[in-house]
């Protein structure tokens, strides 16, 4: 299930980046989440955010929308590389 997640989130991705070798996706589990740490070069973190975060928001929906066994939640962070 989680490979579906992650798969899911790079292919939403890397079509919207300039570099996409250097998309990074990292999951770490805590005790209500499933957490994606996605990374991205710092010239693309524009490109994800979007305009008033309505890129970022539309990647959370689908990523949120998809069905997660148990009572863990997914959470997709974007995280700044600098």
């Amino acid at each position: 299930m989680m490979t579906d997640v992650k798969e899911l989130v790079l292919t939403i991705v890397r079509p919207l980046v300039s570099q996409p070798e250097l998309v990074n996706l990292e999951i770490a589990e805590s005790d209500d989440f499933i957490e994606y740490n996605l990374t991205v070069s710092p010239e693309d973190i524009g490109r994800i955010i979007g305009k008033q975060g309505r890129v970022a928001k539309a990647i959370r929906t689908i990523v949120y929308s998809v069905r997660v066994e148990g009572p863990k939640k997914v959470r997709l962070n974007i995280v700044d590389g600098k």
